[in-house]
């Protein structure tokens, strides 16, 4: 996992956040951590990223507004599948979040 220096963290850590478990998932091809079920844009705040997304042409950037689900600033690409609300969408295990371009992006093609 790579270690980011940048003083975030959960503002309040108790028993039921010792009694969670921890799962390893990537973002933008680093290793990460979060709580299981946990929110994705919350374990990424709390491991000091700030951008989900850029506007295509601008490449201006966009980190959470609402954290309700109701506007387009946490947009991402989560296992593929692009226009994913990272306030909504829950950390699994394994899973692969990278940062998204624009409010609608196609996945990225792979070469298999």
């Amino acid at each position: 996992m790579v270690s980011i220096v940048h003083g975030a963290r959960r503002l309040q850590e108790n028993v039921s956040d010792r009694e969670r478990r921890l799962v390893q998932f990537t973002f933008d091809g680093l290793s990460m951590e979060g709580f299981d079920c946990e929110p994705v844009a919350v374990a990424l705040l709390a491991s000091g990223v700030r951008v989900f997304r850029t506007m295509p042409e601008t490449g201006e950037q966009r980190g959470g507004f609402c954290f309700g689900g109701r506007c387009a600033d946490c947009l991402m690409v989560i296992d593929g599948q692009s226009g994913v609300r990272a306030c909504l969408a829950p950390v699994r295990a394994g899973m692969d979040v990278r940062t998204q371009v624009g409010v609608s992006q196609a996945p990225a093609e792979t070469n298999t």
